[in-house]
């Protein structure tokens, strides 16, 4: 991203990062119009109806109108139907589990702290975010109406009053969604792979004709490197394409988003090229223009070949590495299934997953839990000891912001301190001192409310750095202008809405933080080399004895290395977020990271392409010798692949000799064989055995000799060279 190319005196000013930061969030892009409308006339129908109708807790059913991204129709759908789901499972749960514990204070109290587990567990282990929040939000709002002193009936009424509201706002805004997505049909992921190849494109072509627009193209880059594509590889995630396909379109999402963030560097540097490098400008170029063609138009694409590993430009830096990642985004689309880059939906994977595949079996995810449970828990206490129920949005605040590393969780906190002081105290209280006491009508409330969430809306469409502040000015406004059919009279409200919102930020950095929390440069690290181990394992699967296992093993390890990835580069959008002294080379380590995860992506997709060889697919049969060779090779390139995990880890032993470079005789073994054999098809077969293996070696010592230059430095942390800077 644009962020991580700061220099250090732009670090040093400020007041100066401020102004860019929001010059850049909150300038307009093609669709955010559309977005805020879409959104602002989703709240404000959900609003009108339960304020017509009266019906309670009519807050958190706007809310939740703010959660329901904007997607294909499909997706929309899906998701809302997950919501609801879920939504309904906690509300079940609530009104079943509550009835053995409501009679007896002690058992009520281990009830609610077990039932802030459960909401943690499930928040961590969903497979859709949004469901699990729905479920957490169902929590966090019932179990403060369960310590109220009324009636039973009372409390069952509003818990189920709270559920109706909820599926009300899941179903208005699921309506409007997908009638946006009608009047603008786009495929969610194709159209900004292309949208960010062009924004390149458009830029180096300034840089080759010396143009004077090179100014509006690197903004425009900029922009999309601070967007970055998580919301790409969100929806593909969610997508119900086939698995090779997610896999594939996961590493172009990968290597595109390092293609922006390179591009959006280079507009920092200052250089002067020579003719060669602006003739290997026009080259690059028409390649970008080539796979644009081939995603929008489905053309096969004509790319100029060039090789990994040229030499370097000695007057524009970085070209290589654009180089080496569009030739990486060329060997990627090689190995589609299909001519066709729009695949028809695939039943190789479950369509329909509540929870995602490790739910049991990975600790991180029971650590999580613990964590958030044990903030959730602390808040509960504290407030329920006082007697100060109007605290409770702590609890909210534990179990919603919570996330596992420390520069996430600081970010989000902070954005949802300062959108509860915004939206708390200057809109909510604002409102009730000096506009709602003029207003008389709800026509008159619509224009404040609708005039609240076209603000909160417009920061919610920017970029991750700022979009959850305006999701927190909304929910802050809401909480304390619809919990009720009446203006509020007492200031008190807001007062203790926000003071329940410090207890929990107290409580999270506490728990997260100075008892159980890692950096995320470290983290991102530690994940990378999970990663690598586990591309290892499934390069050492070679037993193909029942087909219908080995291709269960096989889409597992595809979804669980693909994830891996995934976090990682969530994990380098944290630290970002993070700052100290270490800043400037955790910067430098997330760039090689992101950029190492990219590549192995790749290889990820040839070791699926080659996985139909190696399982003797029918049409992909192999001598049974070529297969004892490929699988010498599969044994070195895994073991390999762990040398470069140790070596992530610091746990390389000293003197350890790399052996990659004998990986050669396997090539040359089967190039041998290949001559050899008098049969076309075989030959055939054999040479694309041949050129997968010849791209995984590139790949991997490409990754192998820029990981071999890392410096341990004494607190374990690495110190990375600056050959690209």
């Amino acid at each position: 991203m644009a962020s991580a190319a700061q220099s250090l005196p732009e670090l040093l000013r400020p007041s100066i990062w401020l102004h860019e930061v929001l010059k850049e969030e909150l300038s307009p892009y093609p669709g955010r119009t559309e977005t805020v409308a879409c959104i602002v006339i989703s709240a404000t129908l959900v609003m009108i109806i339960g304020m017509t109708f009266r019906i309670p807790y009519t807050a958190f059913a706007a809310i939740f109108a703010l959660l329901v991204g904007r997607e294909t129709p499909r997706n929309v759908i899906r998701s809302a139907v997950m919501k609801v789901v879920f939504a309904v499972f906690a509300t079940a749960y609530i009104l079943i589990s509550v009835q053995s514990v409501i009679s007896s204070p002690l058992l009520h109290c281990i009830w609610v702290i077990a039932t802030f587990f459960v909401a943690m567990f499930v928040l961590a282990t969903a497979a859709d975010f949004g469901s699990g929040a729905a479920f957490t939000v169902v929590i966090a709002a019932a179990v403060p109406l369960w310590d109220q002193y009324v009636s039973a009936e009372t409390k069952v009424e509003d818990t189920l009053w709270l559920a109706l509201s909820i599926l009300i706002g899941i179903a208005v805004t699921t309506c409007v969604e997908v009638s946006f997505a009608r009047f603008h049909p786009e495929n969610q992921i194709l159209s900004p792979i292309s949208e960010r190849l062009t924004a390149v494109e458009n830029l180096l072509l300034c840089y080759a004709d010396g143009s004077a627009a090179k100014d509006d193209a690197g903004k425009k880059v900029a922009r999309l490197a601070i967007l970055g594509t998580s919301d790409l590889r969100w929806a593909l995630q969610r997508s119900g394409y086939s698995a090779h396909y997610r896999a594939q379109m996961s590493s172009v999402v990968a290597l595109v988003g390092r293609l922006v963030d390179i591009s959006a560097t280079l507009r920092q540097l200052s250089f002067t090229s020579t003719e060669a490098d602006r003739k290997r400008l026009r080259n690059l170029t028409a390649n970008i223009a080539a796979i644009c063609a081939y995603l929008v138009n489905a053309q096969t694409p004509k790319t100029s070949p060039y090789v990994l590993g040229e030499i370097p430009s000695t007057g524009m830096p970085l070209l290589i590495e654009m180089e080496n990642t569009v030739a990486l985004i060329d060997h990627a689309l090689a190995h589609s299934d299909s001519t066709r880059m729009v695949p028809a939906y695939s039943d190789e994977t479950p369509r329909w997953r509540f929870f995602v595949p490790d739910a049991l079996s990975n600790p991180e995810h029971l650590h999580f839990a613990l964590k958030g449970w044990c903030a959730a828990s602390a808040c509960y206490m504290i407030y329920t000891a006082i007697d100060w129920r109007g605290l409770s949005t702590a609890v909210t605040t534990c179990l919603v912001t919570a996330l596992s590393t420390i520069g996430a969780s600081r970010q989000k906190q902070a954005l949802r301190f300062g959108g509860a002081v915004v939206g708390g105290f200057l809109f909510g209280t604002g409102s009730q001192i000096f506009i709602l006491p003029h207003i008389d009508s709800i026509g008159g409330f619509t224009v404040l409310f609708a005039a609240v969430t076209v603000l909160a809306s417009w920061i919610m469409t920017s970029t991750p750095r700022l979009s959850y502040f305006g999701l927190q000015i909304a929910v802050a406004f809401y909480l304390i202008n619809l919990q009720e059919f009446a203006f509020q009279t007492s200031l008190a409200i807001a007062r203790d809405r926000v003071a329940g919102i410090l207890l929990g930020l107290f409580m999270m950095w506490l728990v997260f933080e100075q008892l159980g929390g890692h950096p995320a440069s470290l983290e991102m690290k530690r994940k990378f080399a999970s990663g690598l181990r586990q591309l290892a394992q499934f390069v050492r699967e070679s037993s193909f004895t029942n087909l219908a296992v080995a291709s269960e093993r096989s889409y597992s390890f595809r979804e669980t290395i693909g994830n891996t990835f995934d976090q990682v580069r969530a994990l380098g959008d944290a630290v970002l977020f993070e700052f100290g002294r270490w800043r400037l080379e955790n910067l430098a380590l997330r760039r090689q990271v992101i950029h190492w995860q990219s590549q192995c992506r790749v290889l990820l997709l040839i070791r699926i392409a080659l996985w139909k060889y190696r399982a003797q697919l029918p049409g992909f049969e192999l001598p049974l010798d070529v297969l004892s060779i490929q699988q010498a090779f599969d044994y070195r390139l895994a073991h390999n692949l762990d040398v470069v995990a140790d070596r992530m880890e610091d746990h390389s032993p000293p003197g350890l000799q790399r052996s990659i470079g004998s990986l050669n005789g396997f090539e040359e073994s089967l190039r041998n064989r290949a001559l050899e054999e008098p049969r076309q098809v075989l030959q055939t077969r054999l040479e694309t055995l041949v050129s997968f293996d010849q791209q995984t070696e590139n790949i991997l010592l490409s990754v192998d000799k820029e990981t071999s230059n890392f410096q341990p430095t004494m607190d374990g942390r690495h110190r990375m060279p600056r050959t690209h800077a």
